[in-house]
């Protein structure tokens, strides 16, 4: 009944609105984007080492919580790729050609990849991205920052996800020589002949010197180990499991196999965590002893992969706790906060309750508006049952907005009257 009323107000509602706007001035195309961001962009900070990183993980996390992104944040991201498949950081005139060689990125192509793969309807695109890492691949089966760059562990996962994300076995993608990405990135974690309290974690990479634990590093590589990129299908509580640390019986004196070496990644990022109140300090050269809250995100991410929920529980309670500062750090940084709801959708909790704070709505935000969110959650943060209420009939109804364009209606004859009068 009030559905058929509020259509039979449509068009007198209509017309008195189109009869106001021909009246006073061409009505001005409403644009929700925040001054000075790119069409289609997250984010209003400059883009110029971030643009296509921030933009994948937000087309992930929204993906992830059933949010359709917009077409136009789509459209961006692919309108990012350079011409042989790779992605740069950020491109801020797509026409100008990209620099092959030190102008396009591993990570920033991988992530690309897996937001693509995610939303559908840019095969091409991600078939041309995969290409680009095939042919990228270093001879010991990793990949570094840059096309040539000495094999990383934070790369080499990243690409690895993407092999995931599209469907193909991260294991066969060896090179001529026979080298999987596998073979690099086990070949970064620290063994049995490593301090005790460093064994299983991984560094970033073994380019100079001795290798050296990274914790960023380590939760990268604990979830690429075990084949999954940033969104998985997440699983139920696993009993209050604990992962276990690297064996050192034997005279063996590494993991042996992806799957022990995530899990030996995952018992180290748990005993760092359980000195640290539950969170990662920052490992940046010259950072202040300060949490890391996206590395603490990525470790809860990796240990929901691990089918570890209740671990991976403790630190993402510590994220959502109003003293951690996680809601802080993300706040109006559509990168951090996809980190946050990503960590949140892999360990079963609901980031539109995190902490208090709805984080798909802040995200969504930050961003042109999506096409359509999840059942039971607008993409302005209220649900459908608020909106029902607020569309019933009665006063609050239809017939408020009768009213509204009634009003409107008697403005239209004042002004017409005045002009009227001033051309006798």
């Amino acid at each position: 009944m009030n559905i058929r009323r509020s259509v039979a107000a449509l068009p007198l509602c209509a017309a008195l609105c189109a009869a106001l706007g021909a009246a006073v001035a061409p009505a001005a195309v409403a644009d929700d984007s925040p001054a000075g961001r790119s069409e289609g962009l997250y984010g209003a900070k400059d883009p110029k080492f971030d643009g296509v990183w921030r933009q994948s993980l937000a087309l992930l996390a929204q993906d992830a919580v059933g949010v359709t992104p917009a077409k136009s944040a789509i459209d961006w991201l692919t309108g990012q790729s350079c011409a042989d498949g790779g992605f740069a950081a950020y491109r801020a005139d797509t026409s100008k050609a990209c620099d092959p060689k030190k102008g396009e990125f591993t990570d920033a192509t991988a992530a690309a990849i897996q937001a693509l793969a995610a939303v559908g309807g840019r095969a091409d695109t991600v078939e041309k991205g995969i290409g680009w890492l095939k042919r990228h691949q270093n001879d010991d089966g990793g990949w570094g920052m840059n096309p040539g760059g000495p094999s990383d562990a934070n790369s080499t996962s990243a690409a690895i996800g993407a092999f995931a994300a599209t469907g193909q076995d991260p294991a066969k993608l060896n090179t001529k020589g026979g080298k999987s990405p596998y073979d690099a990135l086990l070949g970064l974690q620290l063994g049995c002949s490593a301090k005790a309290d460093e064994r299983g974690a991984f560094a970033y990479t073994a380019d100079k010197g001795k290798p050296v634990a990274n914790e960023l590093a380590t939760a990268s590589a604990a979830l690429a180990a075990q084949g999954k990129g940033f969104v998985f299908e997440t699983v139920g509580k696993d009993g209050g499991a604990e992962p276990k640390p690297l064996r050192c019986a034997g005279g063996t004196d590494g993991a042996g196999s992806p799957k022990d070496a995530a899990e030996a990644a995952l018992a180290h990022l748990s005993r760092v965590m359980s000195d640290t109140d539950m969170h990662l300090k920052s490992a940046m050269p010259g950072a202040k002893d300060q949490p890391d809250f996206g590395g603490t995100a990525d470790a809860v991410v990796a240990l929901a992969a691990g089918e570890y929920s209740a671990t991976a529980g403790k630190p993402l309670q510590w994220l959502q706790g109003k003293d951690s500062g996680a809601a802080a750090w993300a706040k109006g940084d559509p990168g951090a906060l996809a980190k946050l709801i990503l960590a949140a959708h892999a360990a079963g909790a609901d980031p539109r309750d995190f902490g208090g704070a709805d984080l798909v709505q802040q995200l969504n935000a930050t961003g042109p508006k999506p096409e359509a969110a999840a059942p039971g959650a607008k993409s302005d943060g209220k649900s459908e049952k608020s909106e029902k209420k607020s569309d019933d009939g009665g006063v609050g109804g239809v017939w408020w907005t009768v009213g509204v364009c009634a009003i409107a209606g008697v403005g239209i004859g004042f002004l017409l009257s005045g002009r009227k009068r001033r051309q006798l």
